[in-house]
């Protein structure tokens, strides 16, 4: 039977929280092995999937690089988890790539950093390409499974009527939020419901023992956000990123021919990583998450130290 990671196989961890924007996020902050704090460090900022929260992929990801020597901040973003932010559940990139930015300042303070980087799992591949595009704080990235949209792809997922009908929606959600303050949701998730953001059978979350089990996470995704989320658009961002790349992906993840087209675009040094799994494996399945974890690991070692 495979073994499957949780927050609770990963190193205990410190909760921190700093400013972003007009309020703050919250953060897991775990240290290396034997951390001495007259060494310096590679430091890392990790997100994850959209609507997750820090302990779930992003968690996993950031114990097992700081097993491998590298400071790990995983992050809720603002309107999510821990962190502020009173339009819950809302989705807009300007504003998770400044939390990602919010991040990397906060990991450049301590003295014992030696540089600062980001890892997107899932949609927070695609917003690291938002940071990185304009952050010189970045110096390397890398994404796990990356989420990288654009318009074609958008309009081949839902369609031009279901796109207008969404955005539509979403413009009505977000009057009825600034008349009233409600927040209407839809799930994020939910296999066959066509009104989720994703309809697939998404058994991460549907299971209790992985995703699913996670308290702070809610499956919920604002209709006020439909707008900025079919505006996702990392490939535009992949031609201004000159920082050194890892981009990590499967045939069996989520549009590998995107992550290839991402791959091609990216301006810097770069490095494609073609491994074998699922997507959901890439989450919390530990054979893969450890291999992924090694190759990341390594990627930061050598570009951030």
């Amino acid at each position: 039977m495979a073994q499957t990671l949780t927050e609770r196989s990963q190193p205990a961890a410190q909760k921190v929280s700093f400013a972003s924007g007009v309020g703050f996020v919250v953060a897991n902050l775990y240290l290396p092995e034997g951390h001495d704090p007259s060494r310096r460090y590679p430091a890392v900022a990790v997100g994850g999937s959209l609507t997750s929260v820090k302990e779930q992929m992003g968690g996993n990801y950031a114990g097992e690089l700081a097993r491998r020597g590298i400071i790990a901040l995983a992050i809720d973003y603002r309107n999510y988890g821990e962190s502020s932010g009173a339009m819950r559940q809302f989705e807009e990139q300007a504003s998770k790539a400044e939390d990602l930015s919010a991040a990397l300042r906060y990991l450049k303070k301590r003295s014992d950093v030696t540089g600062t980087g980001i890892l997107g799992i899932c949609t927070s591949g695609g917003t690291a390409l938002y940071t990185a595009a304009k952050d010189p704080n970045v110096g390397a990235l890398a994404t796990v499974a990356g989420f990288f949209s654009d318009p074609e792809l958008a309009l081949k997922m839902f369609g031009r009527e279901g796109i207008d009908n969404r955005i539509a929606a979403g413009r009505q959600a977000r009057k009825r939020y600034d008349e009233n303050g409600v927040i209407e949701t839809v799930f994020a998730y939910m296999p066959n419901d066509k009104s989720a953001v994703s309809p697939s059978p998404s058994e991460y979350y549907m299971d209790q023992s992985r995703g699913g089990s996670v308290r702070a996470w809610r499956n919920e995704f604002a209709v006020m956000a439909w707008e900025p989320w079919l505006a996702f658009d990392p490939l535009a961002q992949a031609p201004h990123v000159t920082a050194p790349a890892l981009v990590v992906h499967s045939d069996g993840a989520a549009f590998p021919d995107q992550a290839r087209k991402v791959y091609d675009l990216l301006a810097g040094p770069k490095d494609l990583h073609w491994i074998e799994g699922k997507h959901f494996d890439f989450y919390d399945q530990a054979e893969t998450v450890r291999q992924c974890a090694d190759r990341v690991a390594s990627h930061f070692h050598s570009k951030l130290s």
